[in-house]
C-alpha cells in the first residue's frame, strides 16, 4: 500500500491539477482499451468545439487561442487518426468545415461512458455525501478563480 500525500504538502491548484491528471489517466487507458489509445488529452481541447458545431479551421484557432497553421496542423493529425474529416460549407463549396466522423463521435461517446463510471467507482469508494461535497468545492473553487464561463462556453484552452 502506498502512503497518501499529507494535504499541506500541496497547494490547491497543483493538488487539483494532479487529481485531473490522474482522472484523465484512467478515462485514457478505458478509452485505449475499447481501442481509441491514440487520443491524447491535446485532443479533447479541439474536440469541445466539434460537439455542437462544424468550426472552420479559422474559428477552431481564434477558440483555441493559436495559430491557424496549429489549428490546421491539430486536424490534419485528427483526420489522419480518423476522428474528423472536413466538409464543404452547405452554403459555400469554398469553405471546409471540421466535422466529426463516425469514429469521432464513438470516442466522445466512449469518453463521456468511461468519465460516467469513473464517477461511479469513486462515488462507491468515499461515499455520495462526501464526493458531493468535494465536487461542489471544486465548482466553488472554480469559479472563485474565474474559470466557470470558459466551461459553460466549451472554451476551455490548453495551459499557457
Amino acid at each position: 500500500m502506498h502512503q497518501p500525500l499529507d494535504p499541506r504538502d500541496l497547494d490547491t491548484g497543483s493538488l487539483a491539477l494532479f487529481v485531473g491528471f490522474a482522472a484523465t489517466d484512467a478515462v485514457r487507458a478505458e478509452l485505449a482499451s475499447q481501442g481509441f489509445g491514440d487520443l491524447r488529452m491535446s485532443h479533447g481541447y479541439v474536440f469541445q468545439h466539434l460537439i455542437d458545431a462544424q468550426p472552420t479551421i479559422s474559428d477552431l484557432a481564434q477558440k483555441l487561442g493559436m495559430t491557424q497553421q496549429g489549428a490546421s496542423k491539430a486536424i490534419a493529425e485528427l483526420e489522419r487518426l480518423g476522428y474528423t474529416e472536413r466538409l464543404p460549407d452547405p452554403r459555400d463549396a469554398r469553405i471546409r468545415r471540421v466535422a466529426f466522423t463516425r469514429r469521432g463521435r464513438e470516442a466522445v461517446t466512449a469518453a463521456r461512458q468511461a468519465r460516467e463510471r469513473l464517477e461511479a467507482r469513486l462515488r462507491e469508494r468515499f461515499g455520495a455525501t462526501a464526493f458531493d461535497a468535494g465536487r461542489a468545492l471544486l465548482v466553488d473553487l472554480l469559479d472563485e478563480l474565474g474559470g466557470t464561463p470558459a466551461v459553460r462556453r466549451r472554451a476551455v484552452r490548453p495551459p499557457q
